[in-house]
Order: structure tokens, then C-alpha cells, then sequence
């Protein structure tokens, strides 16, 4: 490989989705585009596409594809279901991070919400917290440093 591992994710509300990747993950926006219909549709895109790519601090690149053609135009609703790690296909985006606490305290009011109950729990010494993203995506956030969790937190 000659570069650091991207991924795309298909989101209905790319502001907002945006939002949440930059302001809360902590990512940062690199470039956008327009990919026209004659390279969107045989990419298997389904026609014209807007794409931003964000960059992750640690390396790597989270691309948010959002379709011109309506095939995802559906409400987004913090309410929705996490997509299940049971099915086959992309189960959940890993970040790494130095310190968990400011980024779990800052996910409920960017409009996720937690799938771990208690939110943060202690596994092979790393502090592992699982949310859903504002559309439903599930996030791992893995603390490098482990430890002991925070208050209200897991063993």
C-alpha cells in the first residue's frame, strides 16, 4: 500500500454529518467534489455524487458520499436504529484517541447517542466506548491509555 487506508460512508445529511466528524471526532475537512454521473453510476455510486473527505489525525481519510439521485433521501432521525454489527458488510469505523472523556461528554448533544451500557467499559486494558452516529453509523472509540474509567463508568 502507498497510502493510509480511506473509507466512505453514504450519509443523507452531509452538513450535518460533517458537523459530527469534524467537531467531535475531530477530523478535518480536506477537499470536496462533484463526481458526475459518468463516473458515479459505473462506480456503482448510482449516479452523481458529493463527496468530502476528511482527514483523521492519526492518517487515514473518512470520505461522506452523499447521492444527487435521491436513493438515500430519506428523514434522518437521531431515533433510528444503529445498523447492526450482525449483518454482512461495514460494522462500525474505529478511532483511536488519547483521551475518550471529552469526546464521549460531547456526543449527546452532537446527536448520538451510546450503544455500551455502561458508555465507557474497560477491555484488554483499553477504555472502549460504542455510540451511533447521528444517522446510525456505530463508532468504536477506543481510549490507547486504559486505566480506569471515569465515574459512572465500567470495570
Amino acid at each position: 500500500m502507498t497510502r493510509p487506508f480511506e473509507v466512505g460512508v453514504v450519509v443523507r445529511d452531509l452538513k450535518l454529518m460533517e458537523r459530527f466528524y469534524c467537531d467531535v471526532i475531530g477530523c478535518r475537512a480536506d477537499h470536496r467534489s462533484r463526481v458526475p454521473r459518468s463516473i458515479g453510476r459505473p462506480a456503482g455510486l448510482g449516479g452523481e455524487v458529493m463527496v468530502v473527505w476528511l482527514r483523521v489525525p492519526s492518517g487515514g481519510c473518512l470520505k461522506l458520499v452523499l447521492p444527487r439521485s435521491g436513493r438515500v433521501s430519506a428523514p434522518v432521525s437521531v431515533h433510528a436504529a444503529p445498523l447492526s454489527a450482525g449483518r454482512p458488510g461495514l460494522a462500525y469505523l474505529t478511532f483511536h484517541l488519547d483521551d475518550l472523556d471529552p469526546v464521549v461528554a460531547a456526543l449527546p448533544a452532537a446527536g448520538a447517542r451510546p450503544l455500551s451500557d455502561p458508555v465507557v467499559v474497560l477491555a484488554r486494558g483499553r477504555r472502549i466506548s460504542f455510540w451511533a452516529d447521528p444517522e446510525g453509523n456505530v463508532v468504536e472509540l477506543v481510549d490507547v491509555r486504559g486505566g480506569n474509567p471515569g465515574p459512572g463508568h465500567s470495570n
